[in-house]
């Protein structure tokens, strides 16, 4: 999972972020999660829910759960049991008590247990390279979903201590950590909006609507991600495979198809646990709300990854101070919250250095307010999207290295040059355009740029699903929309390819 690149050194220290360890998942775009594991789970949660003990449903909802996980690496099922079964008593204690040093203890194992899996090799490598130790690298298999219901866990700590959270039975809490359309790469749940859905009465019936609803999100994000996600992945990894050759054109087709990839996997995994949410009569909080129609890197934040977000805000940047300390205290909290969204995403440099520049970006955008300068809509959005694309590609890269390359090519350092051969050179060959061998081979260009020009129109453009799910009317047109899309993702799932989040 962890690999050193361009040679060692501090700066070129990555996480492998093309996931090169197989995982055996149970995926939602799997046909065995499809046919075989939801209808399972479907079904014997509202058998079971109508028994006058609803606890039974529950449990077997967190059964169900437990062996969705247990499908990737059943050794990692008593990780994630000592962590709820831990929070959980702490929980009571914080409660009971209210003592601050409980809120401490708690937080302080959640941080050590997601520091010791995620971060401990990336510590060492960083250790080695500043002061020469020799320490042996652990290769740590990152448990799927660790980051999620870390941070699920400690903010359900911070809420006990400040009123805001009760505990209930224990098999009530595991649902709330452990719920599988969330489990392995969220939404993040808050505690105090998820319990009392857990406990009502209507969530242990069928809903005829909710679960026609619930589909359809379902099947939309499904079609997100294995029509459109996993056509863009072979653009991606061709250009960020071939980082010392390409030219101008290849750099953006490669940086935009990154941005629109990483957009369509994630709000499509997304879209997918609201969707299968709804079929359990459970709202999940929305994460994305058109993020690329944003005209400014405050707008971007509070559409990209919007859980993350309110987490942040809530059990970070307000406890940190927040703006109440003057501005200078402001742009510093600002700044800290995005070097740990950063380090949150990856234990890598690349990771804190994106970080780190949309914490600059917000800081900016900030102090620019304050100047009351306003400029056209058009070009707020256009610098936002393409300060947002360029940092994606440090996102992206696997080190330094390979992103400045990228950077570079796209400033047009490496020049420009059209595809050699084929229609468009003997097109165009006469008018002095440059040919060459290109780096790419997955796609031709005419292919890429109309690919590409559609979805960027999608993106600033169309509404997300979520929002046109406000007026559903389960009727022969919905029927049929929602048909069209799932033959053409159901045919398109060849592959089993793994979410982008999955790393993190």
């Amino acid at each position: 999972m962890l690999k050193m690149s361009c040679g060692g050194g501090l700066l070129c220290y990555s996480v492998n972020k093309s996931n090169v360890e197989r995982m055996r998942t149970v995926l939602f775009n799997s046909y065995e999660f499809i046919f075989l594991f939801l209808p399972i789970t479907f079904f014997g949660f509202l058998g079971l829910g109508r028994l006058p003990q609803k606890h039974y449903a529950t449990l077997w909802l967190v059964l169900a759960s437990f062996a969705f996980y247990a499908y990737w690496d059943y050794r990692y099922v008593p990780l994630l049991f000592a962590s709820i079964l831990f929070n959980y008593l702490v929980g009571q204690r914080i409660e009971r008590t209210h003592a601050k040093s409980w809120l401490a203890f708690g937080i302080a194992l959640n941080v050590l247990l997601l520091g010791y899996f995620k971060y401990m090799d990336f510590f060492l490598t960083t250790m080695n390279d500043l002061i020469g130790t020799g320490f042996d690298l652990l290769h740590i298999v990152l448990p799927l979903g660790i980051s999620f219901f870390t941070f699920t866990q400690t903010a359900y700590l911070i809420d006990a201590y400040r009123g805001e959270a009760r505990n209930h039975s224990f098999v009530t809490y595991c649902e709330f950590v452990t719920i599988f359309p969330h489990l392995i790469a969220g939404p993040i749940l808050n505690h105090k909006d998820m319990i009392p859905q857990f406990l009502a009465e209507h969530t242990f019936r069928i809903d005829y609507h909710n679960v026609a609803l619930g589909l359809t999100i379902f099947i939309m994000g499904l079609f997100k991600k294995v029509v459109i996600a996993d056509r863009l992945s072979p653009w991606v990894a061709d250009v960020f495979s071939h980082t010392d050759t390409i030219t101008l054109l290849e750099a953006w087709i490669g940086a935009l198809a990154y941005t629109f990839q990483l957009y369509f996997d994630f709000s499509g995994y997304s879209e997918m646990a609201i969707g299968l949410g709804l079929m359990f009569n459970l709202k999940l909080p929305v994460n994305f709300n058109s993020p690329y129609q944003a005209r400014s890197i405050i707008d971007f934040w509070r559409r990209w990854h919007m859980t993350l977000g309110l987490w942040v805000r809530e059990y970070l940047y307000i406890p940190l101070g927040g703006n109440r300390h003057g501005e200078w205290a402001k742009m510093r909290n600002l700044f800290v919250s995005m070097l740990i969204i950063g380090l949150w995403h990856g234990a890598g440099w690349t990771f804190v250095f994106w970080g780190a520049m949309h914490g600059v970006a917000l800081m900016v955008n900030h102090q620019w307010r304050r100047l009351n300068i306003a400029l056209p809509n058009a070009l707020n959005w256009g610098m936002t999207f393409l300060c947002v694309t360029v940092l994606w590609v440090f996102f992206r890269a696997e080190n330094f290295h390979d992103a400045w390359n990228v950077i570079y090519a796209m400033a047009g350092g490496n020049g420009f040059a059209l595809p050699a051969g084929g229609g468009i050179e003997r097109l165009l060959g006469g008018f002095g355009i440059p040919f060459r061998q290109w780096s790419l081979s997955t796609g031709s260009l005419p292919e890429m740029l109309c690919a590409l020009s559609f979805l960027f129109i999608i993106l600033v453009k169309i509404k997300n699903p979520i929002e046109y799910a406000k007026n559903f009317r389960a009727n022969k047109r919905w029927l049929i929309v929602a048909v069209l899309f799932a033959f053409f993702a159901l045919c398109g799932m060849n592959s089993n390819a793994e979410f982008l989040y999955f790393q993190f």
